[in-house]
């Protein structure tokens, strides 16, 4: 990560502008979000468990993107991942602002974020990807996730991708 970005746990302060952000990538390339998810509940329920994180450019203070630890029991419950990677923790709403996409930050998003996974004491990271989403996908293959399985959640088709934290 370079010095003019910042990645830090989100507080209330920024519930909206992160839910702004969440809700301006709904209908673009590759994004499966709509007006009923993520919203105010799924920021509340992060926010609530110290387990939302932003990066902010320096010195604006501009939002760059977030991303959370979820806590998802129907994720948690697939058959696919790894029964030896425990324990484990979920990363979910990784969303990354429209004019700073293209630029690597989704996986400065992802990277900072296993830091602090593995600094809690976690041994292993799950997430799910949309088949369709193409760049999403490149990055986890960048950053070494391997495909647990596939499964099919909330009407959408997802790969099950899944990385030991070391």
């Amino acid at each position: 990560m370079n010095d003019n970005m910042e990645f830090r746990r989100a507080n209330r302060e920024e519930a909206e502008e992160i839910l702004q952000l969440y809700r301006s990538l709904i209908g673009t390339e590759y994004c499966v979000w709509t007006e009923n998810y993520p919203t105010e509940r799924e920021v509340e329920f992060d926010l609530s468990r110290d387990a939302l994180f932003c990066l902010r450019e320096k010195p604006s203070g501009r939002l760059i993107g977030a991303i959370s630890i979820d806590d998802d029991p129907n994720v948690k419950a697939l058959p696919c991942w790894s029964e030896e990677l425990v324990p484990v923790a979920e990363l979910s709403r990784l969303g990354v602002a429209t004019e700073y996409q293209n630029r690597g930050i989704a996986r400065i998003l992802l990277r900072e974020a296993m830091v602090e996974l593995k600094e809690q004491g976690y041994r292993a990271v799950h997430i799910l990807v949309a088949k369709d989403n193409v760049k999403a996908l490149h990055s986890y293959e960048k950053l070494h996730f391997t495909t647990a399985g596939e499964c099919e959640l909330y009407d959408h088709a997802y790969w099950c991708y899944e990385k030991e934290l070391r």
